[in-house]
């Protein structure tokens, strides 16, 4: 039989144990992301699989804001957040960390997400504005683009929920890295 886990249950980290905690080597880039419901869920879903850190970038909402801390559900405090103005001169600053940076969009040669071969060092993944995606002058600067094959109507998905598959397929590959 089965029987829903209570809270207690689920032995999840506190907001210290997860800031403590060893973290899977990747961060997300928001490249002028306008909805805080979408930024919300981002910090939430960068929690779930213990993102290093989450770039807030251009017009982006940043922390405290009620619409953010409503999604994230506290992930706003456990997460580790920086804010810049420039998406592009952050990305310069992974790239010379030795970061591969990949961005998440529709282009020409971009690679479906599960025929992506994930390299053995840290990665960043940029997501775009909702309605005009990344911008070219940061696809240019991304090492590769990954796009999520669709088969419906749409040609794009929510940031919110192509953010929780990216992360999802990068994580599911390295979860064995994590001690809890």
């Amino acid at each position: 039989m089965l029987q829903k886990l209570k809270l207690s249950e689920l032995n999840r980290l506190d907001t210290e144990g997860f800031k403590k905690a060893t973290k899977l080597p990747f961060t997300v880039v928001l490249d002028n992301v306008r909805s805080m419901h979408n930024v919300g869920s981002v910090f939430r879903t960068s929690d779930a699989f213990r993102c290093e850190k989450l770039v807030l970038c251009g017009i982006t909402a940043t922390p405290p804001h009620r619409e953010i801390t409503k999604t994230a559900i506290g992930a706003d405090k456990s997460v580790d957040w920086v804010y810049s103005q420039s998406t592009l001169e952050y990305l310069v600053r992974l790239k010379h960390a030795g970061y591969t940076i990949y961005g998440i969009e529709q282009v020409t040669n971009s690679q479906a997400l599960q025929d992506t071969k994930w390299p053995g060092g840290k990665v960043a993944f940029v997501f775009g504005n909702e309605i005009d995606g990344i911008s070219q002058e940061v696809i240019e600067i991304c090492d590769a683009c990954i796009e999520i094959p669709q088969v419906g109507t749409k040609h794009s998905l929510n940031i919110s929920v192509a953010a929780g598959i990216v992360l999802w397929e990068y994580a599911r590959v390295h979860l064995s890295q994590l001690q809890s």
